[in-house]
């Protein structure tokens, strides 16, 4: 993390230069504004840059991947458009790697596996693996490594290979392991503040401009299911955006 912080000490951003905006996405939040026409991390995002920077006029922000509106963690932002189409390369061809943290229902029986399914969209609302290809369908892939079991319930660390709507949540409850909360798929009772345990862990990326591998690690949240540990611990951030929405400027989009 470089210091900043977006509105309150409890929202970090991880990274920002003039190609990248590296934010944290607390559960809840929406990240591109729906029909709904409520608030999102993209609008607030652009808001906080056109503050910062004192911007006349529109602020570009592009949007290069996305999180479930009831997920939690790290989200890439870039701010011109020839880092938009490098970063986006890297995520159609796999060179940006995504990692995920998930508590799922049940006992795994695996130590680590693959996961490779195909998934079609049902509606805007969920997807669900099919038996076989169709022409609907997408090839959804994800590797998978047990951390812990306890209490009949597996922590596990995912890394995401494809990028299909409600992939993770859809392949796990596929096999009989929905994610902690996950009401959608098969989870017998909703979290508190209606997220779901997943949580969007690390992103590496190289710089569009400079090269370099980047490595972005986003701290689990206060709550989280599974406890952590140490200095992780004792400087937790608000998991639910209902806790961060109040230090939002009036005005700010």
């Amino acid at each position: 993390m470089n210091g900043d912080f977006l509105f309150h000490p409890s929202w970090p951003v991880f990274y920002r230069d003039n190609h990248l905006f590296v934010v944290y996405k607390p559960a809840g939040l929406l990240v591109q504004a729906d029909e709904t026409r409520e608030i999102s991390l993209l609008e607030i995002g652009k808001g906080w840059i056109k503050q910062i920077y004192q911007k006349p006029g529109n602020v570009f922000l592009g949007m290069v991947h996305r999180l479930d509106r009831p997920v939690a963690g790290v989200i890439l932002f870039c701010r011109t458009s020839k880092a938009a189409a490098r970063i986006s390369e890297q995520f159609r061809t796999g060179v940006a790697e995504k990692y995920y943290l998930a508590v799922l229902e049940g006992k795994l029986r695996r130590s680590s596996g693959d996961l490779a399914n195909h998934i079609e969209k049902r509606d805007n609302r969920s997807s669900a693996v099919v038996p076989q290809k169709t022409p609907c369908s997408q090839e959804a892939r994800l590797s998978f490594t047990t951390l812990e079991t306890k209490n009949e319930r597996t922590l596990v660390r995912i890394k995401l290979e494809t990028g299909r709507k409600h992939q993770i949540r859809a392949q796990f409850a596929h096999i009989g392991h929905p994610i902690l909360g996950d009401l959608r798929y098969g989870a017998p009772a909703p979290l508190p503040q209606k997220q779901i345990a997943l949580f969007a862990r690390e992103l590496h990326v190289k710089h569009p401009v400079k090269g370099e591998t980047m490595r972005f690690t986003a701290p689990l949240p206060c709550g989280w299911p599974w406890p952590a540990s140490g200095e992780e611990a004792e400087s937790c951030i608000p998991w639910d955006w209902r806790e961060l929405e109040k230090f939002v400027p009036q005005g700010i989009v």
